[in-house]
């Protein structure tokens, strides 16, 4: 799999393209993930990507001349399955939009900044807008590295037990049940008894029940 992501700010997703699972991925040629500079597309001495909008009103808007040129050139080297604008009034991320995703082949992710993109980049180059929560950040830098991080832990390949990625909650629209490890007991804190009882039925059967009761009370919605 193949992950453009465009930024005003990339170096805010150097260190986290580079580390831990998603840094190993990338080892295994299981994913491939480019980060564009924006400003690289920028007009004039200071690369300009952003203006003052329409209308007035506070805030600066990202324009879609560079945006525009930086998509057409990524679309001339190979086809995209889907171009994601990271928006808080997009479709909310889901584990179950992060299994889909992890199908695809090549994805293009836009991170906005300031008061957003010129709309149209959302009507005319865009095919799915993200969010990931009813809040706003200063910029969908931190947004598409949720998003990358959903998606590349559950290709198979780049966790090492794959299991582990099968079992997290909402997998199955479920909580995980609670882990534990050693030691059995710590300040008089013990470990539930069945788990220590190698009984790997009455196990599995206690973590279903544990998962169950804990989405009842923590997100019932998730039950409907």
């Amino acid at each position: 799999m193949r992950i453009d992501v465009i930024s005003i700010l990339p170096e805010m997703l150097e260190n986290f393209v580079h580390n831990s699972i998603v840094k190993r991925a990338q080892q295994k040629n299981i994913v491939e993930i480019n980060l564009h500079p924006l400003r690289e597309y920028g007009k004039g001495v200071h690369k300009q990507v952003d203006d003052y909008a329409f209308g007035g009103g506070a805030g600066m808007v990202m324009m879609i001349a560079p945006i525009y040129e930086l998509i057409t050139k990524l679309k001339a080297e190979r086809q995209y399955d889907e171009i994601i604008y990271m928006s808080p009034d997009g479709d909310r991320f889901t584990q179950k939009e992060a299994n889909k995703l992890s199908t695809l082949n090549n994805l293009i992710i836009l991170c906005g900044h300031y008061k957003g993109v010129d709309h149209r980049v959302r009507e005319h180059l865009i095919t799915k807008e993200i969010s990931i929560g009813d809040y706003v950040l200063s910029g969908g830098e931190l947004a598409a590295a949720v998003v990358v991080d959903a998606i590349t832990r559950v290709i198979p390949g780049a966790i090492s037990d794959e299991t582990s990625a099968l079992t997290d909650s909402f997998q199955d629209s479920l909580l995980s049940p609670p882990v534990y490890t050693r030691p059995p007991e710590f300040n008089g804190w013990k470990v539930p008894e069945i788990l220590l009882s190698g009984n790997h039925q009455k196990i599995e059967n206690w973590k279903d029940e544990q998962s169950y009761q804990r989405t009842k009370l923590l997100r019932p919605d998730l039950l409907e």
